[in-house]
């Protein structure tokens, strides 16, 4: 067995690192977890340059305090050969937009990256093949037809809520003083997402808790992980089921409404059974795998959105309370928290040809990962990357534009990449969230974090940071009675 595989087959820990004897045994390295925004010293070139140990990748240090070791890649290794993993990263802002746009440079995701669990989606296509699969489905979460969804997320907003005040709520904790904690990752940011995909896709209301079980387990099942069958099973009860609505659909299309009752339009499914690809009408399967891209694009991602912007607004009660007046602020605190801490990594790219960055060749074929997390964190286009401010003045808030935004000093964030492979649960995930978030306010007067029920950082008194991804709970008190 080769050295790389030996270390890949033997990889168990994330505490810590692995590094090759010279006799091919498997030893570990430990990086010990530092102060934010400082790295572990992986030693220096005679030059005096930094050394990059590609063994932090896999640890713990790395998943809570990134943005130190990204620092290093882009200001001395921007295309960093990693050859433990055999695979390349780019690092900085202005490459990594170049990449997304280079249609015949870095023109797919790598095969088979989603095609196991989520099918035959337009992911791994690319050129005019892509676009024109992604328009089949893409027209109805932009524009009017976005607007159109406004309405059933409120509903379902506040459905979700007002559920809270039900005696046996799960999550929700009444204190007996005028005073509730709930956990705000299960008691909604979890399953909001989920259910508005559902509805608006056109689910019936009872096949909820089946739709829930197929997202988290096809979420689960990506990347070649243990639940990788469970993912598959229920990627194929999924399709069993959207076979017959489809049969239905054809025959009888179902309809989105209004908060008044009226009609605003048929719903995604039976939209996409009206299309057609190529002079034929898509294909069961074409649907299916339609639907589960628009599930992962608008569930995973608006989740955490959702969970990290209040995390970090109610760690800045300045800016929190801003926002608490200004409603219209809630865009720039998505947008920022998406800059600041987004939950999606980046996305990986097999390259055409031969292709040379900053000096290095990439070979064709090779697995790049495009690192949104580290664009988002470069010092070239945003000061003072690890300080979050939604009132800062080189970040653009508005509209999400697949060209991206780069005038006047300001740009837009990386989260969901550029071009014509940016996240397609994009704009949806920026309704709900800003929506789902308003209406939570309403709710919860005098919102604060319950720091004794939050993990904290390595001196144990602070709250833990975000890191790499996203939170997975959040605890927070707030007082129930309305404002005067």
């Amino acid at each position: 067995m080769s050295s790389i595989a030996s270390v890949l087959s033997t990889y168990l820990d994330r505490r810590g690192g692995f590094t090759v004897a010279a006799d091919d045994r498997v030893t570990a390295r430990e990086f010990p977890l530092m102060p934010l925004g400082e790295a572990v010293d992986m030693g220096h070139a005679p030059d005096g340059t930094p050394l990059f140990d590609p063994r932090v990748f896999d640890t713990a240090e790395f998943q809570r305090n990134p943005y130190p070791y990204y620092r290093i890649l882009r200001d001395h290794y921007p295309v960093f050969h990693d050859k433990l993993h055999n695979c390349y990263y780019v690092t900085r802002y202005d490459d990594i937009t170049a990449c997304y746009f280079d249609d015949e440079g870095f023109n797919t995701i790598p095969k088979g990256s989603s095609s196991g669990v989520l099918g035959n989606t337009q992911l791994e296509l690319s050129g005019v093949e892509h676009r024109r699969r992604r328009n089949l489905y893409g027209q109805h979460l932009v524009g009017q037809a976005l607007q159109n969804r406004v309405p059933a997320i409120r509903r379902l907003a506040r459905d979700m809520i007002a559920a809270w005040d039900a005696t046996d709520a799960p999550y929700v904790i009444d204190n007996g003083d005028g005073t509730r904690t709930v956990e705000l990752g299960r008691a909604f940011a979890n399953e909001f997402p989920i259910r508005v995909v559902c509805q608006v896709l056109g689910f019936p209301d009872e096949a909820r808790d089946d739709f829930y079980y197929w997202y988290n387990s096809m979420m689960s099942g990506l990347g070649g992980s243990e639940r990788h069958q469970q993912g598959l099973e229920a990627r194929q009860h999924l399709e069993d089921y959207v076979a017959g609505l489809v049969a239905e659909r054809r025959v009888t299309p179902t309809y989105l409404y209004d908060e008044d009752g009226k009609v605003i339009g048929k719903d995604i499914i039976s939209k996409l059974c009206e299309s057609k690809l190529d002079g034929d009408f898509l294909s069961t399967e074409e649907i299916t795998s339609n639907i589960a891209l628009i599930v992962g694009g608008g569930g995973e991602t608006t989740r955490g959105a959702i969970l990290n912007m209040w995390y970090l607004l109610l760690q800045h009660p300045d800016q929190f309370e801003r926002v608490c007046r200004d409603a219209a602020l809630w865009d720039a605190a998505f947008h920022e928290t998406l800059r600041h801490s987004t939950s999606i990594g980046g996305q990986p790219r097999h390259n055409t040809f031969d292709v040379e960055l900053h000096g290095v060749t990439i070979p064709a074929g090779s697995l790049v990962h495009m690192v949104d997390v580290s664009a988002n964190h470069d010092e070239r286009i945003f000061a003072s990357p690890e300080s979050f401010d939604i009132f800062r003045n080189d970040l653009y808030s508005g509209k999400l534009l697949r060209s991206g935004y780069r005038k006047d000093g300001r740009c837009s964030h990386m989260a969901f990449g550029v071009g014509p492979h940016l996240c397609p649960g994009a704009w949806i995930s920026h309704q709900e969230s800003v929506l789902g978030s308003q209406l939570l306010l309403e709710h919860m007067h005098n919102p604060r974090i319950n720091t004794e029920r939050m993990p904290k950082d390595i001196d144990g008194v602070r709250l833990a940071p975000i890191g790499l991804g996203a939170i997975r709970e959040l605890w927070i008190d707030y007082e129930m009675q309305t404002r005067g």
